[in-house]
């Protein structure tokens, strides 16, 4: 659960308002924050406690820059939970989280966040930060220029 805020709008007595604006938080739920420098964000979200317990949006939102071309897609897809960011050279056009129980749901969010976008998946190359299986990574060959598998 988390969400983004521009920095200059962000207040950090504000942040578990914030957060609460988007997503539906319980009294014990730890509220953090930690910066997103190269899009200019405030990532607010629960934490476990740790403060090394960042969600995965952050690791792609960090990764994202890297991506070499201009259209730049990064996702994560664990334990039912699909993880996506979109940029378009530096600016950031999506970051988001859905609950993907199987691969092909997880598809169904990414075809729909590069539709609601207007990506063209045939130009672009799409990265995912953990390896995929097979069967998942072939059906993703057949619509986009490239899949990039850590």
């Amino acid at each position: 659960m988390f969400t983004l805020v521009p920095v200059h709008f962000f207040d950090p007595a504000a942040a578990r308002e914030a957060l609460s604006e988007v997503v539906q938080l319980k009294d014990g739920d730890k509220v953090e924050y930690r910066e997103v420098p190269q899009y200019g964000a405030m990532l607010i979200y629960v934490s476990g406690g740790s403060p090394d317990d960042l969600p995965e949006i952050f690791s792609l939102l960090t990764a994202l820059p890297s991506c070499g071309e201009y259209n730049k897609l990064m996702c994560s897809w664990k334990d039912g939970q699909l993880n996506i960011a979109v940029a378009q050279g530096k600016s950031l056009l999506l970051a988001n989280s859905y609950h993907a129980p199987d691969f092909t749901t997880a598809q169904y969010y990414i075809f729909l966040a590069l539709r609601s976008l207007q990506l063209n998946p045939e130009v672009t190359v799409i990265h995912f930060t953990h390896p995929l299986s097979q069967e998942a990574e072939m059906s993703l060959y057949r619509y986009f220029k490239s899949v990039d598998c850590a």
